[in-house]
């Protein structure tokens, strides 16, 4: 399977649950879940990624996982490994400070992994003419996979940046970056990459498209 350019037409940056949870302050018994280390680490390169994303004037999406207090939307999230989380005012819920949209961005509040479901996310991304998408934040192998998947399926263009999104342990995040990677062949990108590519002044006025990919 060829490879396809880095971003075919309009990207759009989509920020996936880095919320106050995913800093390595808090632990897995106060966020709920288990998240491989280096959570900082990730939260700075988001922080370079999202600055670079808004100087190339690309739009950004920002998803928030948030589950009322009665645990009426949790649905089977709770048969498996996690335990409750991202509780409606619980502090772990919040987003990171630095990484919080601007009145111009996309705030989206999701009930499921997927930000494909329940939201009005394909909407955004219709009204945007978005081409490709570009998923850091968490986790990557359950919200980011989920959304890759989904939008994979909805025929967008979808990039993740490797070493900007943190799974559930460092195995599962290792194996769902192989999946993503098998869905669309070189999907997996690291945090210079994209910021090179964003700097790329023909970005603005990109004209490729899919027939020309082919071509």
């Amino acid at each position: 399977m060829p490879r396809q350019p880095m971003i075919v037409g309009q990207p759009v940056l989509v920020v996936v649950d880095f919320q106050k949870g995913s800093d390595d302050d808090m632990t897995a018994d106060e966020v709920g879940i288990e998240i491989m280390s280096g959570g900082s680490a990730r939260i700075a390169r988001a922080e370079r990624i999202l600055a670079a994303a808004r100087d190339a004037g690309i739009p950004v999406v920002f998803f928030q996982e948030v589950h009322r207090p009665s645990g009426i939307d949790f649905g089977r999230e709770l048969d498996g490994a996690e335990s409750v989380h991202c509780v409606d005012g619980h502090p772990s819920t919040e987003l990171v400070e630095s990484l919080r949209p601007r009145p111009d961005e996309f705030h989206i509040v999701k009930r499921r992994y997927s930000g494909f479901i329940g939201t009005e996310f394909e909407i955004v991304l219709r009204a945007l003419k978005a081409e490709t998408l570009i998923l850091i934040g968490g986790l990557t192998d359950v919200c980011v996979h989920y959304t890759f998947a989904d939008a994979h399926q909805r025929d967008f263009y979808v990039r993740v940046v490797g070493d900007c999104v943190g799974g559930s342990s460092t195995a599962r995040h290792l194996a769902a970056l192989d999946a993503m990677e098998y869905l669309q062949a070189g999907a997996v990108l690291s945090t210079d990459q994209i910021i090179d590519e964003f700097g790329d002044p023909g970005l603005s006025s990109t004209t490729r498209t899919p027939l020309e990919v082919a071509l």
